[in-house]
């Protein structure tokens, strides 16, 4: 301690300096530590610049304080999206919304290659808001279809969808929104039995369909057996169709619902000769499973990822109980005009079981699989299916039987110009 003279001539301590510096130091110290808690906080928070992003987005900055012209900024210059990119992009995070402006390429009544099933609007159906929303992913922007772009990627390819009747109508979406740009005598259909050709002459491409409902072989293949109970699935092979599957560029394969009939399959291994002898009753995942392995086994010892790409169109969703989207009462998906718009809605008739399985052996696959994945967009839309719209057995639904939607209003196949069409426009983005 310092001591200086007093006036007296005595020593006395000085009073009041000795502290100051002490005092300083110790503020000095909490505003340090105001300031480091400050900046964890910030790093931590997920508006900071530190964040970590799964992929680079476009930036825009209003430097302008002024709120007015920040008002004036066009809303386009400030959506930070970043462009598709399949390898980036979760398409399947997003929201429909309802754009008056966008037109399908295509009418039920313009478009010649459309199955009575699905030709909605042919079939009565009024309204037509169904047809005018828009799929617009979280992350991304995704590209609008473009028929000419599409076509030039097909140039001197095959394409081949294979699968059931939800393929087959993926298949007549992406056939009609393209034929129009092409003149009548460059085009053509080759209808079959189970392999229908559409052919787009002047760029030497075909978009084919094959029939095939459960990939693997059963005995509903070519004389379908309406009964799930007498359906027989010969679980060990698929070389019956396969052989119609060589020499494609493009395969995109689904199958799905017709697993889903809430019975056991019949499941068998061996030859058919045999009739109903040897078959084991399995639940639908396993018998699910053991299809889909011996599809995986064909495509790894078959295709060449040199010069075939393989698309797998996961699961569309049925929507036959109402309940699942708080409609107490409702008629399943009867005179539902709107999506749900609860985020991540999940309802009964997408099977997570079946999900699993194809995320298991896909993954165990030697030949990459692009998957198509559309069974969350397709989730929401319980406006979009066929509903009493439609047909059954080769006849329109009659007066009465359109009065009596709980029993036969189709809540699984989906009106056409519609949602497959948002499919293909996927598609396209990852061709």
């Amino acid at each position: 301690m310092s001591i200086a003279p007093s006036s007296s001539g005595t020593m006395k301590p000085s009073r009041g300096r000795p502290l100051l510096p002490i005092i300083i130091a110790i503020v000095c110290a909490f505003a340090i530590l105001v300031l480091l808690y400050t900046e964890t906080i910030t790093f931590l928070s997920p508006t900071s610049i530190f964040k970590i992003k799964s992929c680079s987005r476009k930036h825009t900055v209003i430097k302008s304080n002024d709120k007015t012209a920040e008002n004036n900024v066009d809303e386009s210059l400030i959506d930070d999206r970043f462009e598709f990119d399949p390898e980036e992009c979760n398409v399947a995070n997003g929201k429909w919304v309802f754009n008056r402006s966008i037109k399908p390429f295509y009418s039920d009544i313009s478009c010649p290659y459309l199955d009575r099933q699905v030709s909605c609007v042919k079939n009565g159906r009024l309204d037509s808001d169904y047809r005018h929303w828009e799929w617009q992913p979280e992350d991304c922007t995704l590209p609008r279809f473009n028929q000419e772009l599409a076509l030039k990627k097909l140039r001197n390819k095959r394409l081949l969808f294979v699968g059931d009747s939800l393929q087959r109508g993926q298949w007549q979406s992406l056939v009609c929104m393209v034929e129009s740009i092409i003149p009548e005598d460059k085009k053509s259909m080759k209808p079959g039995r189970s392999h229908t050709v559409f052919k787009a002459k002047e760029y030497n491409a075909t978009i084919e369909f094959y029939w095939a409902p459960f990939l693997v072989e059963s005995n509903s293949d070519e004389r379908i057996i309406g009964d799930p109970k007498q359906r027989i699935l010969k679980v060990d092979s698929v070389s019956k169709h396969a052989k119609h599957w060589l020499g494609v560029d493009i395969l995109v394969f689904n199958t799905y619902v017709w697993w889903m009939s809430g019975l056991r399959i019949k499941s068998l291994w061996g030859s058919f000769s045999n009739g109903e002898e040897g078959y084991e009753e399995l639940d639908a995942p396993v018998a699910y499973r053991i299809g889909l392995k011996t599809w995986a086994n064909w495509v790894d010892s078959t295709v060449n990822p040199n010069k075939t790409r393989v698309f797998f169109t996961t699961m569309s969703p049925t929507h036959t109980r109402s309940e699942d989207w708080n409609r107490k009462g409702g008629l399943k998906c009867f005179n539902e005009t709107k999506p749900v718009m609860k985020k991540k809605h999940w309802g009964t008739g997408s099977d997570k079981r079946i999900m699993s399985v194809v995320n298991s052996v896909v993954g165990k696959m030697k030949v990459p699989i692009t998957f198509l994945n559309i069974t969350q967009i397709s989730e929401y839309r319980i406006d979009a299916h066929s509903s009493i719209y439609t047909e059954t057995g080769g006849r329109l639904l009659t007066k009465e039987e359109r009065a009596d939607p709980m029993h036969h209003a189709d809540c699984i196949h989906w009106c056409l110009p519609g949602v497959p069409d948002t499919w293909n426009q996927i598609f396209l983005a990852h061709l």
